[in-house]
């Protein structure tokens, strides 16, 4: 026996062994509750013989009248853990039609694995890549997978074979070589997944979680509130005893997947997984810096997954570890396995918003997809002269004076012909007692009600077909028409940083207006200035140490370096 084989087996038969003691939970309750019910029928067949009479007689009644009543409460949480619905994750569907290259890779690696093959393919706009059982409910007769085979082996029905979910930027920026080393394993998945003891403890493990799940959702009346929570509970009680022994299984299938791969495409996996690592810090680095600021003006980047190659080229030249990886780019990218990667990307890239910052499942009035090329004009513009003017909004509200010079802070306004200018901004935090945490304030109560009305709202569905359609149907829609993010990207900003980056909005609006620079987009850093060309990214440092310690010396310095007139009316959005 090889040291591969070894370790393939040991895992399937450690899996095995949990699985069998899972079933094992489910049996003892099961036992558990039919206990009052045979002691029922031992007593009444007692009392029935003449056995027993007296006392015995009407305790064999009460037996009986708990017997049922246990017998019905064991039934209404079995029923309820067998209709409640196991959680699916939000995927983007791929057809075989839409990705017939893909499905012919996945449908290869199967056929080396000698695996069942999975039984369709799905995207994730995240950096990661599974299987994933979605047969409901949970009894489900044999069917055909992708490739074909059917659902019945050495003579018995096995269940469907999982669905295959792929991170969509793997798609994008490995090469074809690559994806199938890294998804060696997780198809190989697909073996543990067929046996009937693992698949039968993964059922009864999934139903108790999604009755857990069900029990604490809120808006029920007591009517409804009292047997759910009943079930909860009890449903919990079975999950927190078969915690163990379902992680323990969980990870003897990952053991014995990973050493069924371990002969297709072993070295090339290594290398790949070195691309894993760079995808993921670059997609994080694209979500939260360059996507974000998008989503909170109610735009969302429509080619999420093209700009995460562009986010890791620049990642690569920048760091001097990645160095090599450009040459890569040379070789067949993985999205060309996907007949309209353009559609498929545009899909990955709403649900991705919808995932991270919440919002309808189509474009609309307030919620509309903007290209790499618009990004600079319509989002780093717009998002700097929206915080300009609620900037100035703020220290309207304040009595703050409008049209004050550098160098003579808290002078009078004159009344009427008053124009926003960078040097109110500057003056107002420099002038010593300032209170700038009341500004901050403003600040964040005017962030809460901007974001609270451009919240985007559902519209009805038109009749045209959307990106997700034409790669292959509507994702499930588990959160209702405007969701709030289920995975935020950030944690809420505080005060002294919300007003940190609106005065930063305000020098950059100043910058454009009065010196030439222009908005730009930093694949890695997100908003950009441009000054003659080149990236100015030297301006937090100054800004901060006017908003923490109210000096303006630093800022003026940087403001005269690149010639910027605080002086000069300022075009506010």
């Amino acid at each position: 026996m090889s040291g591969t084989g070894s370790v393939e087996e040991l895992g399937a038969h450690a899996a095995r062994a949990r699985a069998v003691a899972l079933l094992r939970i489910r049996g003892r309750a099961t036992a558990l509750a039919i206990l009052p019910a045979a002691a029922a029928v031992v007593l009444l067949v007692a009392s029935a013989q003449g056995r027993i009479a007296g006392v015995w007689s009407t305790v064999s009644w009460a037996v009986t009248a708990c017997a049922v009543v246990v017998l019905l409460l064991a039934a209404g949480v079995a029923v309820a853990v067998a209709r409640a619905r196991p959680a699916v994750s939000p995927t983007v569907p791929l057809t075989e039609t839409a990705a017939p290259d893909l499905y012919r890779l996945v449908r290869d690696l199967a056929d080396r694995l000698d695996v069942p093959v999975p039984s369709a393919v799905a995207l994730t706009p995240d950096c990661d890549s599974w299987l994933e059982d979605r047969t409901h409910p949970a009894a489900q007769p044999g069917v055909k997978a992708l490739g074909g085979r059917a659902g019945i082996r050495r003579g018995r029905r096995v269940p469907a074979a999982p669905v295959l979910v792929i991170g969509s930027p793997f798609l994008w920026w490995m090469r074809v070589a690559e994806l199938r080393a890294v998804l060696a394993p997780v198809v190989a998945g697909t073996g543990p997944a067929a046996h009937p003891d693992i698949a039968a403890a993964r059922r009864f493990v999934r139903g108790l979680d999604a009755a857990v799940a069900d029990a604490s959702l809120p808006g029920r009346g007591r009517v409804r509130g009292l047997p759910a929570a009943f079930v909860g509970r009890i449903a919990g009680m079975l999950l927190r005893g078969c915690r163990d022994h379902a992680s323990e299984m969980e990870r003897c299938v990952a053991a014995s997947a990973s050493g069924r791969a371990h002969e297709v495409d072993y070295g090339l996996r290594i290398a790949a997984q070195e691309q894993v690592g760079l995808a993921y810090a670059g997609w994080d680095r694209l979500l939260t810096r360059v996507a974000l600021p998008a989503w909170r003006m109610g735009r969302w980047p429509s080619r999420l997954d093209a700009g995460v190659v562009s986010a890791l080229t620049e990642l690569s030249r920048r760091d001097r570890l990645a160095e090599g990886f450009t040459s890569r780019l040379g070789e067949r990218p993985a999205c060309d396995l996907i007949e309209e990667p353009g559609a498929a990307d545009e899909a990955a890239s709403l649900l991705a918003a919808r995932l991270f910052h919440g919002g309808p499942a189509e474009p609309g009035p307030g919620w509309s997809p903007v290209d790499w090329q618009q990004y600079p004009e319509e989002v780093v513009d717009r998002k700097w002269r929206t915080e300009a003017a609620r900037l100035h909004r703020v220290l309207d509200a304040m009595g703050v004076a409008v049209n004050v010079s550098v160098g003579a802070p808290g002078a009078a306004a004159a009344d009427g012909s008053a124009v926003p200018t960078l040097a109110r901004v500057i003056d107002h935090l420099a002038t010593p007692g300032a209170d700038s945490e009341a500004l901050a304030a403003g600040i964040g109560a005017a962030v809460a009600r901007d974001e609270e009305k451009a919240t985007p709202r559902p519209r009805a569905s038109s009749g045209g077909g959307t990106a997700q359609e034409s790669v292959g149907g509507d994702h499930l829609d588990l959160w209702g028409p405007v969701p709030p993010p289920l995975f935020p990207l950030q944690p809420p900003r505080t005060g002294t940083e919300l007003l940190a980056d609106h005065v930063v909005a305000m020098v950059c609006c100043a910058a454009v207006d009065t010196a030439g620079a222009a908005p730009g987009l930093d694949w890695l850093d997100g908003p950009a200035l441009l000054v003659d060309g080149g990236r100015r990214s030297d301006l937090g440092a100054p800004v901060l140490t006017l908003v923490e310690d109210g000096d303006s010396e630093p800022l003026l310095s940087w403001l005269t370096s690149v010639g910027v007139r605080t002086d000069k009316p300022v075009r506010l959005g």
